[in-house]
């Protein structure tokens, strides 16, 4: 018998294992038992798309650990095929069952876990019990899905979600050589990101020939006579007209929710995102219960307000914190950012922060700037990447970024999370003293301009206008004019409708044209030429003179997404 106190974690995924070894490293004395419903344990969830497409050729890889391991390393009981199923907090007593034999019994706890996780958003669709019809939760799934594949010669396949799971599924579906139809009913793929950023992980979809519908909502899955999937039913149009996508294959990846059954046993409280609500530390609003992962809730670390961010990142993190506090530790929780990146084709796509939505829903007066640029110089293969960074106008504060392109995004988005994370303002990222090579970066690395760019619109040196900005000052009616300075070949290609055009090598001698006293927007193909002319212009004692953030390039997709442009 141990002489330390016996802490019993539910669930052993990332949170649970993670806190039982915390746990261990912190005393030796503890007894530690892990129970499991399911066979798998601390496996790589994140990499279970790829075991799809055969980029992970065996399940062992993803899935290293056994309890045994557990055992020889840390002395902990890991019982897998052992589902609680309920919880007495007065009498600190959980009921298991062991599902290989069907016995039940009861077990005592003096500290309890939950790391339940979440469960799959499966909708009351006609259909979706039907053979074929997937979810990839676990490596289970993930079995289950590539043995389908294999042993039925699918050809063509549906992914219900345009999530990180849903996108992930697509790639590695189409590098399998399936065609994929994705569904989505938001406007865009990903819609956590802002749509004037989203516009190109459609793109990139498209690009690769996975057939993308947007604003789109599935019906019903039809079935073949010996019930499988062979069909998804498509209600896409205005007109409520459905259309049938042929489909060996169905996955559906519409989000997941906390799996609380334990949690409201218990009596704990459930917060306001619909998880469990703790402590910095994980405490729950029960003695002696915690929670971790993704069942429980954590904070914005901008905001301080309750947030559910369900990402293994912050699992582990909740994990070693409250395994640390059960044993004495002093840990506790900072918050998040909901800092993630996914790989879409050729694409990276990651965000960090608060969206301009969001940042105006706090209270925040943002300013917003689309920083186009290559990752590295183009005589050494840069590509363009584009980051759409957040700032307050009042205090200058970073408050959030989304990055796409093919390279170099990880980089950039851990980068400016750190800044956010230590209170940094639009002005420091200038003086960040980042590493340049040019196999590595630009001289300015993008992160330098993006600050460069927001600090010139905070202090007002240097304004910025969204494309959604322009559209609404358009209409509010009023004095405004819009000047083109790009060449005339690039204006032949697109341009702003009404603008003027006056090339930048011709400003000095046609700023007369312009009227001083009306509000002015200056553009380009993507801004940096829209800046000199900027300056140009306030030199010569234009008082309001505002560049259209990531000039015609993202005016034109802007358009697009308003059905206005091709």
């Amino acid at each position: 018998m141990s002489d330390g106190p016996k802490i019993v974690v539910v669930g052993s995924v990332a949170a649970g294992t993670t806190a039982a070894a915390k746990a261990r490293r912190g005393s030796e004395d503890a007894e530690i038992v892990v129970y499991e419903r399911d066979r798998d344990i601390s496996y790589s969830g994140c990499g279970l798309p790829f075991y799809l497409g055969g980029v992970v050729e065996s399940m062992d890889d993803l899935t290293p650990r056994d309890p045994s391991w557990f055992a020889q390393r840390y002395a902990i009981d890991v019982r897998t095929g052992h589902e609680v199923t309920d919880v007495d907090a007065r009498s600190r007593t959980i009921t298991v069952q062991d599902l290989a034999t069907g016995e039940t019994f009861t077990d005592g706890y003096d500290e309890l876990v939950l790391a339940t996780g979440v469960s799959p958003v499966v909708p009351p669709l006609p259909g979706v019990d039907a053979d074929g019809v997937f979810t990839l939760r676990n490596p289970s799934d993930a079995r289950a899905i590539r043995q389908w594949i294999e042993s039925r010669g699918v050809e063509r396949a549906v992914v219900v979600g345009a999530g990180y799971i849903g996108l992930e599924a697509a790639e590695q579906l189409t590098e399998r050589g399936l065609q994929v139809t994705v569904v989505e009913q938001e406007p865009h793929a990903m819609p956590s990101l802002d749509a004037d950023v989203a516009d190109r992980v459609d793109d990139e979809l498209r690009d690769h020939g996975v057939e993308l519908l947007t604003r789109a909502r599935v019906t019903a899955i039809e079935t073949a006579d010996d019930g499988a999937a062979r069909a998804v039913v498509v209600a896409a149009d205005e007109d409520g007209k459905d259309r049938t996508v042929p489909a060996g294959l169905v996955i559906v990846a519409v989000g997941v929710r906390p799996n609380l059954e334990l949690a409201e046993a218990a009596g704990v409280r459930v917060g306001e995102t619909g998880a469990i609500a703790v402590d910095r530390r994980g405490r729950t609003s029960v003695e002696h219960v915690w929670a971790v992962g993704d069942v429980a809730e954590s904070f914005d670390l901008i905001t301080g307000e309750p947030v559910w961010v369900p990402l293994g990142s912050t699992a582990n993190k909740m994990g070693r914190i409250t395994g640390d506090v059960l044993t004495g530790g002093d840990l506790e929780h900072r918050g998040i950012l909901g800092t993630s990146i996914v790989r879409v084709f050729d694409l990276a796509v990651a965000q960090t922060g608060l969206s301009e939505d969001r940042a105006r829903a706090a209270g925040f007066d943002p300013v917003v700037v689309h920083n186009i640029k290559p990752d590295r110089p183009e005589y050494l293969g840069g590509q363009e990447m584009l980051i759409k960074a957040v700032a307050d106008r009042v205090t200058g504060r970073l408050l959030g970024a989304q990055i796409v392109g093919p390279s170099g995004v990880d980089k950039r988005v851990d980068v400016l999370a750190t800044a956010i994370s230590f209170g940094a303002r639009a002005e420091d990222l200038f003086h960040l003293d980042l590493a340049y090579a040019p196999p590595f970066s630009t001289t300015k690395d993008p992160v330098h301009y993006t600050g460069m760019a927001l600090d010139g619109a905070v202090s007002g040196r240097a304004g910025l206008v969204s494309s959604a900005e322009l559209d609404r000052r358009r209409d509010a009616g009023g004095s405004l004019q819009v000047v083109d300075l790009r060449s005339a070949k690039d204006r032949e290609r697109s341009s702003v409708d009404g603008s003027v055009h006056i090339p930048l090598a011709e400003l000095r001698a046609r700023a007369a044209e312009l009227d001083a006293a009306v509000p002015t927007i200056v553009y380009c193909n993507k801004g940096v030429t829209a800046n000199a002319g900027q300056n140009v212009l306030r030199n010569r004692g234009f008082a309001d003179v505002a560049n259209l953030s990531g000039g015609n390039t993202t005016y034109q997709r802007h358009l697009r997404g308003r059905g206005l442009a091709g």
